[in-house]
């Protein structure tokens, strides 16, 4: 099944939680694909710290963050679900938001109800639309979507301003005006994350944000309380951060980097064959005979 949106689509219909790690660029998606996940997050957080080195307090425009759903939805094969903040604007914004996304070959968007400009949904200093507009957001993209399998999950960060009840009370709206997935962010307490699934009997989207608000449970545990899909957000970004201060440490202390105290790496054939130049390599040997074949 190669089309993203009906891989995606089918991981929701089938039984077991979607585990999905987000990826900062094209190259940490490509190690999280040959891993075996069965689907790729990008976040604006990672977005905007890769491509900007700034945090995610809603920097990034619409245009960048397309090129780098296009950038890496073109180099893997499981589904890119991808960060669509407030929508960029207002309803016109949100529509062509979704539209740019499912053209550039997402399986998916996030699209919440913050204010503008965003923040990441762990800082503090969130603001909130009222429930009619976000509802109307969620209407405008899926009037916006070409193809009925592209995923629409929306994300509420009404706890944190409103307690989970009115988060609660808008993740079933949410749902009953047809999003496809649920996302109520930054649960604060185990007793909430137990709660959640009770009250809202639609697939739900946790974040497992490391360091975060939200209490950590297993992928297995979440599965057993209800949880369709679970997200580890930007950890790819905060073990390459240690990873490369330890390894400039390791250079700055001994003169080199080949050594154990650098941390652990890739070697140079793994990171050739993550990069496919296996493939790229080939593609002379693979066309000769066909030329060679058409001159004869």
């Amino acid at each position: 099944m190669s089309n993203p949106c009906k891989r995606f689509r089918s991981l929701l219909n089938s039984p077991g939680i979607i585990r999905s790690l987000g990826a900062h660029d094209v190259f940490s998606a490509r190690v999280v694909e040959l891993a075996g996940l069965e689907t790729v997050f990008l976040g604006g957080f990672g977005v905007s710290a890769s491509l900007l080195g700034l945090p995610d307090v809603g920097l990034t425009t619409l245009s960048e963050m397309v090129d780098a759903v296009a950038r890496m939805a073109k180099r893997v094969n499981i589904p890119v679900v991808a960060d669509g903040d407030t929508g960029h604007g207002d309803l016109h914004n949100v529509a062509r938001t979704v539209r740019e996304f499912e053209a550039a070959g997402a399986a998916g968007i996030l699209l919440e109800d913050q204010t503008n400009p965003k923040r990441c949904g762990h800082f503090q200093g969130k603001q909130i639309v009222p429930t009619r507009e976000w509802i109307l957001r969620l209407k405008a993209a899926q009037d916006a979507r070409k193809n009925p399998d592209f995923v629409i999950i929306a994300r509420t960060d009404s706890l944190a301003i409103d307690g989970v009840n009115a988060a609660i009370d808008r993740a079933n709206q949410a749902a009953e005006a047809g999003a496809d997935v649920c996302f109520i962010e930054a649960p604060q307490t185990r007793e909430q994350l137990e709660r959640i699934p009770r009250e809202v009997p639609h697939p739900l989207l946790v974040n497992m944000l490391t360091g975060g608000v939200t209490p950590i449970l297993p992928a297995q545990e979440l599965e057993k309380l209800g949880y369709k899909i679970v997200v580890c957000p930007i950890e790819s970004l905060m073990v390459a951060g240690a990873a490369i201060q330890q390894l400039v440490n390791t250079f700055l202390q001994t003169g080199r980097v080949d050594i154990p105290q650098a941390g652990p790496m890739f070697s140079f054939k793994e990171l050739k064959e993550t990069l496919g130049l296996a493939d790229i390599a080939g593609l002379k040997d693979r066309l000769d005979p066909v030329v060679e074949s058409a001159a004869k």
